[in-house]
């Protein structure tokens, strides 16, 4: 009988870095793009579906139809869900705590988690309406919202 080595799980602390460039495809770039420029919010629209989707992306996640045109949407939006973090993780753009809460912007069926500032844990709500503040110094990344606060 052949004597079988047992090995037990075990854990290795590594920490990597990858750096790299990231093209955001056609509805990305132009939706980057007003963001950065003109502080505008854009969403692709579904002609089959009826439906809107923020942040745009280039095919219908319910009929697989391609998605070519844009629209504004927004800037006001609406709280779906909500969470606190507690916990401080090296890749959080932020220390904690801080609140993720994901935003459905006026004119798009679909909602996008984002930073929530301005309130309290204990007071942000479903249905809470919110609005954007954009960054300052906007790079053309979804951090050119800095957050969302309550209206």
């Amino acid at each position: 009988m052949e004597n079988k080595t047992e090995y037990k799980p075990f854990e290795v602390d590594q920490h990597l870095t990858a750096h790299g460039n990231y093209w955001a495809g056609k509805a990305g770039s132009r939706f980057y793009t007003a963001l950065r420029d003109r502080k505008k919010l854009l969403g692709s629209p579904c002609k089959a579906c009826n439906k809107v989707f923020w942040p745009p992306r280039s095919i219908c996640t319910f009929c697989f139809s391609e998605l070519k045109d844009v629209v504004e949407i927004g800037p006001l939006g609406t709280v779906e869900t909500f969470t606190l973090v507690t916990y401080a993780e090296p890749i959080h753009p932020r220390p904690a705590p801080f609140i993720y809460a994901v935003i459905r912007l006026d004119g798009a069926d679909t909602g996008m988690a984002h930073f929530l500032d301005e309130v309290e844990f204990g007071e942000v709500t479903i249905g809470m309406r919110v609005q954007p503040v954009f960054a300052k110094d906007r790079k053309g990344n979804i951090l050119d919202i800095q957050y969302f606060k309550p209206l």
